[in-house]
């Protein structure tokens, strides 16, 4: 939603989608006094709203931009007592999820979109993490999940050098699927996602090179930049 609202505030028109219907109207509400919006509820891994989510971006005029940022941490056992299970006990139905939410629907929603994105010469911008490339114990399903859709980009990259494709770790940040996958434990001392959002926004500006890219890294590059060299839309 951070990064929603960055992109309205910069200008751009925004079709979103998120599960939760009731919380997805109340950001249509707050968007849509910014920018035009379409916010269409359910989840990416259905064809049918995936479809949908297409049909409205080209409905606004063809997409420059997809986001890939819809992710679960377990599958379906998102708010178990053990949202991080050890690979030895995962169960396979909420792994085989967690590869469908992080990994093979955003390359499908991606397959739709590219006619979009080809002709706007756009951009695709993959949420990753830290998991991806560390192996934390706990976090196997969901690391794997986030390598696989790393390497996509990375692939996706090489097959359309006229586009710009980037993964982004955005760090830890205090979000429920942090809180999720720590819980009992204080996480306000992280970084809100409000403060990363401009990081990512400066990608787009900024036409930075495909890649994959650590958001921390990328606020010191920004912060080391002089304003009057920065790109911009």
């Amino acid at each position: 939603m951070a990064l929603a609202e960055a992109l309205a505030a910069d200008g751009w028109q925004l079709v979103i989608t998120a599960r939760g219907a009731a919380g997805l109207a109340a950001a249509e509400a707050r968007l849509g006094a910014v920018t035009p919006d379409v916010a269409l509820p359910g989840t990416i891994v259905d064809d049918d709203h995936r479809a949908r989510l297409a049909e409205a971006a080209a409905g606004l005029g063809g997409a420059s931009l997809l986001v890939n940022n819809a992710g679960t941490l377990n599958g379906t056992d998102d708010s178990g007592a053990e949202p991080l299970p050890r690979l030895a006990d995962v169960p396979l139905p909420g792994l085989l999820e967690t590869f469908e939410v992080n990994a093979l629907a955003p390359i499908a929603l991606t397959q739709l979109v590219l006619p979009q994105l080809r002709a706007h010469a756009g951009a695709v911008l993959n949420i990753s993490s830290d998991a991806a490339v560390v192996p934390y114990v706990g976090w196997g399903g969901y690391g794997a999940s986030k390598a696989a859709l790393d390497l996509a980009t990375a692939v996706l990259a090489r097959e359309e050098p006229e586009l710009r494709v980037w993964a982004v770790d955005p760090g830890s940040m205090r979000t429920s699927m942090l809180q999720a996958a720590s819980p009992g434990e204080d996480i306000s001392g992280e970084p809100l996602p409000e403060e990363v959002a401009p990081v990512l926004l400066a990608l787009l500006r900024d036409r930075t090179p495909s890649g994959r890219y650590v958001a921390a890294d990328l606020a010191a590059d920004l912060a080391a930049t002089p304003t009057t060299t920065r790109g911009g839309r």
